[in-house]
């Protein structure tokens, strides 16, 4: 993923100021531990690396809205979103652990927090120990219509994140079901989601009309990992103009009915706009 990279506490603080000088206003951040170990218990730990990195960036850059991915995957051995047991994830048990990931990314400065797991009814969950500690102004943006992609590999080899046995279309959705989309959004809505979210963005253009016409929340589309890397290996052997197709590319999220739009793009899209 060129110009992509993982970055350490006092890099990403660095970082954040270039990004808001852009006028970026928003950052979602994820973590790569030292360790990782069954449980990803470095998702919780309050010394953990986004943990420190929120703490890092409110320091430098306090106007900066923070989001952080709330998910297991790069914090377990496994590389899977959850707890397993018998070769499964066990969907109850991984819920308390990923609000107790929530709740820590929130105690340092978080100001949203967004899980990407698939797991069911962990909006609830959040939600509930959110108000429970006195967080109920903290909105959730859920990763509502995540569907078992291709488009994700570069994220997940940059992540060190790739499951080591089987893999995740248990728990995320299959490409080619459209209805199900609005099911999954509707009960995350229902279960107190503030924002949904439709992952991939560029194929899936239709489930983010769906769900744009469908509900009346914010609606995020993740322009993800696989999508920006085709667009930058195009470029990088002169087969396309990577500005205007990166610019058409973002144009279309944002008609097909998307809100907020999550990409790597973000910094170049920023200085052709600021021009």
């Amino acid at each position: 993923m060129p110009g992509c990279f993982q970055e350490s506490v006092d890099e990403i603080a660095r970082h954040a100021q270039e990004v808001r000088s852009l006028g970026i206003p928003a950052v979602l951040l994820f973590g790569i531990p030292e360790h990782k170990d069954e449980k990803g218990t470095g998702a919780y730990a309050d010394s953990g690396v986004v943990q420190n990195a929120i703490r890092a960036i409110k320091d430098k850059v306090p106007d900066l809205y923070v989001i952080t991915d709330v998910c297991m995957c790069e914090y377990t051995s496994h590389g899977h979103c959850g707890i397993i047991e018998e070769g499964d994830v066990v969907n109850d048990a991984t819920l308390e652990l990923l609000t107790r990931a929530a709740l820590s990314h929130v105690r340092v400065g978080a100001d949203m927090v967004a899980p990407s797991d698939m797991m069911d009814g962990r909006v609830e969950a959040i939600r509930l120990a959110l108000d429970d500690e006195g967080f109920s102004e903290v909105p959730i943006m859920s990763y509502a219509a995540k569907y078992s992609s291709a488009f994700y590999g570069p994220f997940r080899e940059a992540a060190e994140s790739t499951p080591q046995f089987g893999d995740r279309r248990s728990y995320q959705m299959d490409p080619a079901n459209r209805r199900e989309a609005l099911k999954e959004v509707a009960l995350d809505i229902e279960e107190g989601a503030d924002i949904v979210m439709v992952k991939p963005a560029l194929s899936y253009l239709d489930i983010i009309s769906d769900v744009r016409d469908s509900f009346d929340v914010p609606v995020a589309a993740y322009n993800v990992s696989g999508e920006y890397s085709l667009v930058k290996a195009a470029a990088s052997l002169g087969w396309i103009e990577e500005e205007r197709l990166m610019m058409e590319i973002l144009t279309s999220i944002k008609r097909a009915g998307a809100d907020l739009i999550l990409t790597y793009f973000a910094k170049d899209a920023a200085r052709i706009l600021n021009k």
